[in-house]
């Protein structure tokens, strides 16, 4: 990139990187800004309030939470966790009379869910140089994710802002049932993040649905066989039998679902 178009994306002070360097800090208004191959943007980054502790308690509340098997973080055995800053591309996008924020992967992951993430701008800080060393550096060229986000029906004339973002992660592996997966916990907010995890099986509790939908017509059906057949007082019979059915049914659902609960 030449000099001439090297141009700090905060003030527009000229640049003048070494051969190779890709992160730097104006001269002249202090902004950490990152070299991309297409421009120049602003670099920042989230300030971890988590540490590794505090990050395998987030692990074990969503492994014990309803999304996952039963007893999840007891059954499962952790067999890895690293520590590093992710790369994110954050675009501001026109919308209507404000704008959005898009978060596209700005280097390979295999937890897409990254872009899921929310960032209030007041988080956001100066990327710092003593955080290099933890910071994985971008693959995925600006240029690249602008021609991904067209694709799908954001064009290039509505994104207003560009800037790259490292997000401070602490990456877990963890071993259920001789599968390995792996989760991710945002440092600065706590969430978990995992594409593929062990869900809860949804089998039973629809069975369980199912099952108690099928009872509860069969039992309206009585009062009106009785009317249908005109048995002097067939409707009032049928109707005691669709209440005593119905209070009966409605503990066994309530049990087979508390088992169900219990097991998956």
């Amino acid at each position: 990139m030449p000099d001439s178009e090297v141009r700090c994306a905060q003030c527009g002070g000229a640049l003048r990187p070494d051969e190779g360097q890709i992160f730097l800090v104006c001269p002249f208004c202090g902004s950490t800004v990152y070299l991309d191959k297409s421009q120049v943007v602003l670099h920042w980054s989230l300030t971890p309030t988590l540490d590794e502790p505090q990050a395998r308690a987030a692990l074990a509340r969503w492994m014990a939470g309803n999304e996952t098997v039963k007893d999840l973080d007891r059954k499962s055995q952790l067999t890895g966790v690293e520590f590093h800053y992710f790369p994110l591309w954050l675009l501001k996008v026109k919308d209507g009379p404000g704008e959005r924020a898009i978060l596209a992967p700005a280097a390979a992951t295999s937890v897409t869910a990254l872009r899921e993430l929310a960032l209030p701008a007041g988080d956001l800080v100066r990327y710092e140089v003593s955080i290099e060393g933890q910071s994985i550096p971008p693959s995925i060229p600006l240029e690249t994710v602008l021609r991904w986000q067209a694709q799908v029906g954001t064009p290039a004339d509505q994104i207003r802002e560009a800037a790259l973002v490292h997000l401070p992660l602490f990456t877990f592996k963890y071993d259920y049932r001789g599968h390995v997966y792996t989760a991710v916990v945002e440092a600065a907010s706590g969430r978990v993040l995992a594409n593929l995890y062990p869900a809860k099986a949804e089998a039973p509790y629809r069975t369980v649905a199912l099952a108690t939908a099928f009872v509860f017509v069969c039992l309206a059906s009585f009062p009106i066989a009785g009317g249908a057949f005109g048995t002097p007082g067939g409707v009032d019979l049928g109707l005691w039998i669709c209440l005593a059915g119905g209070v009966v049914a409605g503990a066994a659902a309530f049990a087979a679902a508390a088992w169900v609960a219990s097991r998956v």
